[in-house]
Parts: structure tokens; sequence; C-alpha cells
């Protein structure tokens, strides 16, 4: 007698889901991985229809996106949530993330599609967005909220601080915070809510090193940065070793008594050049002023820095910063100048005295607007391009001349646009921070509640409706 074929060399099978009859190919369920539930049943020794008792609805959705990678427009039935819970139970969350996951951040089509307001206490006082899935850390009050890369709550952690001033996610489950209302570093498990450790700036031979506060964190594969700032105005960056959890430098002691030497406000790390920018920027009756700073953290030196206002071209003397980001895919530092609002970018790879490119508006239906003096400006860069708030507008510097040096920029190598509609900017509400993650743009403003969704269009063209 003919051994009975097994369903796994078949070419069809036959599953019946919540009473639905549904035949397709071998090939497309094992498409969802060999850890999937529905590969298991691919491999059962029979002809016979498999029974699961789960919504025939929602699988007919998944079944469409194991054969095509895309999900169909009848998607747009279900919620975000949903589709997720079924593709859990299925073993194929992976091939769902991807379907829902942003097509690629272009400003000028970018659109506002969500905010993401914690429960409680929900004016956000800062938050870290993961560069891979756009999933988030909300600090709000002595709370860190975490939502993941659907932007769904998960969980919300308590800390022993009263208010959160910076938050950072530096481990997959562990995130560092700081208050300037408290003193240290601390590091809080998010999986179990326990505070894990705790770093303090201390030296025996100086009294006045104690009770120091953490202005700014930044980190690198094996190292956390923050900088810290004693009552009198003493500072500097610590560095501390990942693996042991130890300080194990101090990195540009300094004496906050002059604009030069105020302690670091931002810090960015750059894993390929293994170098560590640090910025400061004050205001005050004669404007703004500040400095960049990057420093080699194997050596502890400082590599390049420059001073604003300063003398020389460099400084655009009178029209100093307001603010610095780091493009850390095309090795570039910008800055916004507080008068005029020019934006000007240098190649981190060939600094000088004079690095620095001021940027040459190209959109004639912006010519007229720039700076108006008060300096509240904010500046990200993301997926090579800049994003600036000005007040309450959103805009977006795209690059348009492809030049051999990607980190080589000329006056007309970005054009600026609006990201925000008119509906959108009428608000007028200053933009405190922005930042990107997953192929979103997140952005807060000044006592509003929760942080703003910006994406462009999903590759599967269904709208999220979470």
């Amino acid at each position: 007698m003919a051994e009975q074929p097994t369903v796994g060399t078949s070419d069809r099978i036959k599953l019946n889901v919540g009473g639905k009859l549904f035949e397709t190919t071998v090939s497309t369920i094992r498409s969802g991985g060999p850890d999937s539930l529905l590969f298991a049943l691919s491999n059962r020794s029979t002809n016979e229809e498999i029974f699961i008792d789960r919504d025939p609805e929602i699988f007919s959705v998944l079944l469409s996106l194991l054969r095509s990678n895309c999900l169909p427009s009848t998607a747009k039935h279900f919620s975000n949530q949903e589709l997720i819970d079924e593709a859990l139970y299925y073993g194929i969350e992976s091939q769902l993330m991807s379907a829902l996951a942003p097509s690629q951040l272009n400003g000028i089509d970018a659109s506002l599609v969500n905010t993401v307001r914690p429960s409680s206490e929900a004016v956000v006082s800062d938050f870290n967005a993961n560069d891979s899935d756009g999933s988030l850390w909300v600090a709000h009050g002595g709370q860190i909220s975490v939502y993941d890369w659907n932007l769904s709550h998960t969980a919300t952690v308590r800390t022993h601080l009263d208010y959160i001033t910076s938050v950072k996610r530096v481990r997959p489950e562990i995130a560092a915070v700081c208050s300037l209302s408290g003193w240290g570093l601390h590091l809080y498990n998010m999986a179990n809510g326990s505070r894990v450790d705790s770093f303090e700036w201390v030296d025996p031979t100086d009294v006045r090193i104690y009770k120091a506060r953490v202005h700014a964190i930044a980190d690198s594969e094996d190292s956390i940065y923050a900088s810290y700032e004693c009552q009198h105005g003493e500072n500097c960056v610590l560095r501390i070793d990942k693996s042991s959890m130890k300080i194990s430098s101090e990195i540009g002691r300094m004496m906050g008594n002059s604009a030069k030497n105020m302690v670091p406000r931002k810090l960015a790390f750059l894993s390929e050049m293994g170098i560590l920018v640090g910025s400061s920027v004050t205001s005050g009756a004669f404007g703004y002023s500040g400095y960049i700073r990057i420093w080699d953290p194997r050596t502890r030196e400082v590599v390049w820095e420059t001073n604003e206002p300063g003398s020389g071209r460099s400084s655009r003397f009178g029209d100093s910063f307001a603010d610095v980001a780091v493009d850390y895919d095309r090795l570039s530092l910008f800055k916004l100048c507080s008068k005029s609002g020019d934006l000007g970018v240098a190649d981190l790879r060939k600094l000088s005295d004079d690095p620095w490119v001021y940027l040459k508006e190209k959109n004639l239906s912006m010519r007229n607007v720039g700076g108006n003096g008060s300096g509240n400006f904010v500046i990200c860069c993301y997926r090579k391009q800049a994003f600036v708030g000005r007040e309450g507008e959103l805009e977006v510097w795209s690059r348009t001349v492809a030049d051999e040096d990607e980190g080589t920029a000329s006056e007309e190598s970005y054009r600026r646009n609006y990201v925000d509609k008119a509906e959108d900017s009428e608000r007028g509400i200053i933009i405190k921070k922005i930042e990107g993650g997953g192929d979103r743009l997140f952005v807060t403003r000044e006592n509003v509640e929760g942080i703003e969704v910006w994406q462009s269009s999903y590759n599967s063209g269904v709208v999220s409706v979470i």
C-alpha cells in the first residue's frame, strides 16, 4: 500500500478558522517563519482541514499579508491592536510590524497622525525615541511611560524623582534619568520598575564637588556619558563603563563662570568617528552666547571647539547660534542662528577655524521666513534631513544636491519647506523638542500635553487608527 502523503509535502492546505474555510499553499503559511504556529500546523501528517478557533475576518487579512507582504484594504476595518493580537497568536508579528511601519520619512510629505498622551501628568518633560522601531520612553512628572513600536502603552514606572528632566535608553530595558531638582544620574529597569544604580560626581580633593545635577545624557555601545554641574558652576562630563557600571573617567572639567565654560546642555556620541560632541547656549540682555566642543573620550582631550560670540567670520559676530544638532548619517554639524534664523552646516571630518556653510534659501515662498530675534528655535537631524522648529512652526531642510562626498554641503545643497500645514501652524505654540525614531518624527510643545507623531504614508496604504 502506498504511504499516505503528509501535508508538509502537499502543495495545498485547508484551514477552518472560526467556521470559515480557507485554502492556501503550504509555502504561503510557512512564510510566517519556522517559529510560527502556522508553520507547525503545516507539518501535520493529515490532509484533513485544520480547525483554528479564531476570528476568520482578521485571519483573512493576515493571510493576505503572508501572500503579498502587504496589508489589503480590508485591514482598515480593524484597529492596529486587533491585528497585532491575532498576529501574536499566529506567531507572525514581525511580518505585521513590517507592513504597519511608516514609509521612509519624507519631511515634505509628513503629516500629524497621532498624539501620545500619558494617562497622568501628561505634560511631557522629556522623551527618547528608539531609532530602530519608533518606540518611546516618555518622562512625565516623576514617571516614565513605555510605548511600543505601535505606540501602545505597555508600562509606567514611578521613579524616586519628583520631576524628570532627561531620559535616555542606554540598554534595551535600562533607562538613564536625571532631574535638575535633584542630583546624580540614575538607572531604572523598565521591566520591573526598580532602580538598579546611581552615579554621583565626587572629588575628595575638592569640597565644592557635591550634589551635582545632570543636564545631558548620551551613550555609546560601551559607555554612558553625562554632564554634571555643581552649585557653584563647576562641571564636567563623566564616562560610565556599561560592563562594570563604574565611572571610568572624567572629561573636560570647567568652572562655569563664563558662557564658554558652562555645563554642556547637549551631548552626542558619534560611534563612526569615536568623538563626543557637547554644546551649550544661554541668553541674556546682550543676546545669545555659547559653545560647541568636541572631545576624544579616549584621550579626554578637546579636538575642536568654537565659541559664540567670538572673533572671525566663523562665529557670525552678533548672530550666535540658538541650537545645535548632529547629523549622524552625513557626519555633519548643524547650527541655527538666533537672530537671522540662518542654518549653518559643517562637515565633522573637515573641521577648521571657519567650517560653516550657511545654506541659501532656494524656496522663493520662504525667502522672508527666518529669525525674529526671539531665538525660540530647535533643530533635529534625522534620516538625512534637518527639522527645524521656529516658535510654533515646523519646517524641513532636504538635500537637493547629490555630492560624491555627502558630508560636503554647498550653499544650495538644501531646500526648505514647511512640514506642518496652515491649520497646524496656526496653533502657534512654541516647539520644545524634536526627535526622530522608526521613520516617525516626535514633537513636544511648551505646556501642551502629549507628544505629536508625524510620519509619511504607510507602505500598505492603511491609515493608523491607534
